[in-house]
């Protein structure tokens, strides 16, 4: 059965779609000044600088949520057996500035909460932040010279440096193709820049995709006969306890709570794990004060039921984790979910043996 329109639906669709309308030429201005720019580094007038070893950029055409840090640690996983490992990312929302490399006296504050999470979950990599990655990559290769692959994350729109492999990634209910550029849509680069892509990753899909689901999102994407598409989805790990000695009762009730772009995937997921679940959301990136924590509690404290618990995302953890505040959350059962990317079909075998190859290849040549 169909909801009916309502007159104040009716009358809210309108409008958006007036205020659409009145910033279509703002996108339409931002895109000629892309377009420019774009062109003035293909004819050569800005300068690229390409770097002898192995580089491997992940990155979008839309603003956050499309899974890069995940992705970047399934790169991590893949390569890390056989090669010495460096990230190097811009440290969205860190209180630095310049190119920083992350040592053990860093913190999500210092460095930015994902490369953090990078480096406290990957121990014995290389991790370093710089606005400008030409000059950050440098330094990097200067504090880890030991480096045999370089993974940047989210390079795609810095133009004045040339990955080895470029790989581009789009979410299955967002498209770039099916999107427009900010102000009227959320694509911070056009759609046509994808050709830059050298494969071109699917992600966030329903696990039970079918092939010929998947045909069509090719077809609607319309890929270059150069690159290579992929489908990956999201999938939860078991929930950590925040603390030591947190004895675990299966609970019914859970409030959780997220500082990142899209919440849906998490909500979701909690929502068919449990009884009855509240999540309360933050912006992305979003540092918890001292009085968002204590109202955590005080909600926390108004749940019903004696087996309930918090949970956070695995992002807010690492920035949480090294905040004075969450000392607030010690009396309570207190988790985050871990998170990984799972690749479709035999996705995984084709996209490991692409990233294996060029590797390999480059790092021979180099």
């Amino acid at each position: 059965m169909h909801e009916k329109a309502t007159p104040c639906r009716r009358l809210n669709g309108f409008i958006l779609k007036f205020i659409h309308l009145l910033l279509v030429p703002f996108s339409l201005l931002y895109q000629g000044v892309l377009r420019l720019r774009n062109h003035l580094y293909t004819i050569g007038f800005f300068g690229v600088t390409e770097f002898d070893i192995p580089t491997i950029n992940v990155g979008n055409l839309a603003f956050g949520g499309t899974g890069k840090t995940p992705h970047i640690e399934y790169l991590i996983r893949l390569l890390k057996p056989s090669y010495q490992i460096a990230v190097l990312s811009r440290g969205y929302k860190r209180k630095t500035s310049g190119y920083v490399f992350s040592n053990s006296e860093a913190t999500p504050f210092t460095i930015g909460d994902e490369p953090y999470q990078i480096a406290h979950k990957f121990g014995d990599i290389a991790v370093g932040v710089c606005e400008n990655r030409v000059l950050g990559l440098p330094y990097l290769l200067l504090d880890a010279p030991e480096t045999e692959v370089v993974l940047l994350d989210d390079a795609y729109q810095h133009r004045a440096l040339k990955p080895g492999l470029n790989i581009l990634l789009t979410e299955q209910g967002n498209l770039y193709t099916q999107d427009k550029l900010v102000p009227s849509g959320y694509l911070r680069e056009y759609a046509a820049a994808s050709k830059r892509a050298d494969i071109i990753i699917v992600t966030k899909c329903n696990p039970n995709l079918k092939e010929v689901q998947q045909k069509e999102i090719i077809a609607k994407l319309k890929p270059e006969t150069n690159q290579e598409v992929f489908f990956s989805a999201i999938k939860y790990g078991h929930l950590v306890p925040y603390f030591e000695n947190q004895l675990w009762n299966e609970p019914s009730a859970v409030l959780a709570f997220a500082g990142i772009a899209n919440t849906d995937p998490f909500e979701n997921y909690l929502k068919g794990q449990f009884e009855k679940v509240e999540l309360k959301k933050f912006p992305d990136h979003h540092t918890l004060s001292m009085l968002e924590i204590e109202q955590l509690v005080s909600l926390f404290e108004t749940i019903e039921g004696k087996n309930k618990i918090l949970i956070s995302t695995e992002k807010d953890y690492q920035k949480l984790l090294q905040s004075a505040p969450a000392e607030l959350l010690h009396a309570n059962p207190f988790y985050y979910l871990p998170i990984e990317i799972s690749f479709l079909g035999n996705d995984q075998e084709r996209f490991n043996k692409k990233i294996r190859d060029y590797v390999s290849q480059n790092r021979t040549n180099a």
